[in-house]
């Protein structure tokens, strides 16, 4: 599903394209101590959309992304390199850092909808419903 440039792609889709696609980044978005403590996709890469101390969004997050795809290709004013794959804890950090991405230029931009924890159940506990581990995806913990 499309939202804004931005398609909407399931954990399952999301690792399918990462195993499928080797230029494919898989782009973890939630903030350092989530990352390290909570897990996160094997193979993802870690730029922070929001994090510690300060909890401001990451004004140099396009700068950043542009670093791993070393510059990117210039096409007709989009850049264009590598389906950059975003995720965070529920899918709603990583659809604004998405945004963000397509008002800077670039195309290609994916959002796993669920996150690496799925929404709340009703018992306001994560992991349940939906997610990468939910879904039995690989991930790991430092």
């Amino acid at each position: 599903m499309k939202n804004d440039d931005i398609t909407s792609v399931t954990p399952a889709e999301a690792w399918q394209m990462v195993q499928d696609n080797p230029r494919a980044l898989l782009i973890d978005v939630r903030s350092s101590m989530e990352f390290l403590f909570v897990g996160h996709p094997t193979g993802a890469v870690h730029i922070p959309w929001i994090d510690e101390p300060d909890w401001e969004i990451n004004e140099h997050f396009g700068v950043d992304i542009r670093k791993l795809i070393l510059g990117g290709i210039h096409e007709n004013d989009t850049i264009s390199s590598a389906p950059i794959i975003l995720i965070c804890r529920s899918g709603k950090r990583s659809l604004e850092a998405g945004r963000k991405l397509v008002e800077d230029g670039f195309s290609e931009i994916y959002n796993i909808d669920e996150g690496f924890e799925g929404e709340l159940d009703d018992h306001h506990q994560r992991s349940i419903v939906g997610g990468w581990r939910f879904r039995g995806l690989p991930w790991e913990q430092c």
